[in-house]
């Protein structure tokens, strides 16, 4: 159940009751207000959750999609808040995936940039494992990769960019190709580059 006391930003997504969501809603005389606080809080989540994982745009194009129809007069009242509703119901179960996967929140990012369109049981283990691997071997392994400032500096940057390289080649499946195996290593190596650069993750 939400509760009406905090402001929609501090509601817990994990704690949300959808079924006492639409009966509030049902009862609430001004519905408009409802929507907005839903609106609120799901803008503030999903910017949190891009902050964790840079994959989910199709999350926040969905949701604006949503408010451009109830904003333009495309969709009714009770069509947006039952839509945001339903947004919320698989957004919460993107918020849990990554305990689904049995993988932590920065290594379902990378899993994710590694995936590949429909992926074997077998594949999809595989890819698992190399999400771990490659968080492994970045923060934990020695010699250290992601020294001081690496992403200024052309050799650190290689030898980044070389350990993202060896760790994917012993690790992704082998129904990977030449051209699949490089755009995947670019999708990592210049994610790490792009955080690192801003001063968040991978910035050592």
């Amino acid at each position: 159940m939400v509760n009406r006391g905090l402001s929609p930003i501090l509601w817990d997504l994990s704690k949300i009751n959808f079924d006492k969501l639409r009966e509030e809603f049902k009862q609430a005389g001004y519905k408009n207000i409802e929507i907005a606080d839903l609106r609120a809080f799901l803008q503030h989540k999903i910017e949190l959750m891009l902050q964790q994982n840079a994959t989910r745009t199709d999350f926040a194009q969905r949701l604006q999609e949503i408010i451009d129809a109830y904003n333009s007069g495309g969709s009714s009242t009770e069509n947006s808040y039952e839509e945001l509703v339903k947004f919320t119901e698989d957004l919460r179960a993107e918020d849990e995936r990554h305990i689904r996967e049995g993988l932590s929140e920065d290594e379902l990012e990378i899993f994710d940039l590694l995936k590949k369109d429909k992926m074997t049981q077998e594949e999809t283990q595989k890819v698992r494992l190399a999400a771990k691997s490659l968080l492994h071997r970045l923060l934990e392994e020695y010699p250290k990769v992601l020294v001081q400032d690496w992403y200024k500096d052309t050799q650190t940057k290689k030898m980044v960019r070389s350990a993202v390289e060896k760790v994917l080649d012993s690790n992704l499946p082998e129904s990977y190709d030449r051209v699949l195996f490089r755009e995947k290593c670019d999708n990592v190596f210049y994610l790490m580059l792009d955080y690192a650069s801003h001063g968040r993750k991978w910035a050592a």
